[in-house]
């Protein structure tokens, strides 16, 4: 299979919106599972909001997330990498992750287990803002060989 950026963009794509999918179907069946998963773990069941709103404040984030990073591989497929816009595409993802993190760290004083869930959006704000200051500097050296051109 001769593999491409192209193709790397195309896949990625589609499991953008595989997940956007998933994540429809876990915010549609919320309510059907979250009383399972409260039976099933630790979690006193006086907890059920406290877990909806978790949940739910996390979804707004994770649609706000991969609405962004639809965008993000349009503009990409479309030829445009370095562009302020793309940094801005990135910076939004990162704060998307921020307050995922923030979210479910919060979410630890009734459930412990969602420290393992606010570290990796943390880690994931972590490397989206190094990419993001990667873009950042190559657009700006970008912008100085334009210049000397």
């Amino acid at each position: 299979m001769d593999w491409n950026k192209d193709k790397s963009v195309r896949l990625t794509t589609v499991f953008t919106i595989l997940l956007a999918a998933v994540l429809l179907a876990a915010d549609v069946l919320g309510f059907i599972w979250m009383p399972w998963f409260i039976s099933a773990s630790a979690i006193d069941s006086s907890h059920l909001p406290a877990l909806a709103a978790t949940i739910y404040t996390g979804s707004i984030f994770a649609w706000i997330c991969l609405y962004t990073m639809f965008r993000l591989l349009r503009s990409i497929s479309g030829g445009e990498v370095f562009t302020e816009q793309n940094t801005r595409f990135l910076r939004v993802i990162s704060w998307c992750c921020a307050g995922a993190c923030i979210v479910f760290l919060v979410s630890v004083l009734y459930y412990p287990p969602f420290l393992i869930i606010s570290a990796a959006a943390g880690f994931m704000m972590m490397i989206v803002r190094v990419v993001k200051n990667i873009i950042q500097q190559a657009i700006g050296m970008k912008s100085e060989l334009d210049l000397t051109v």
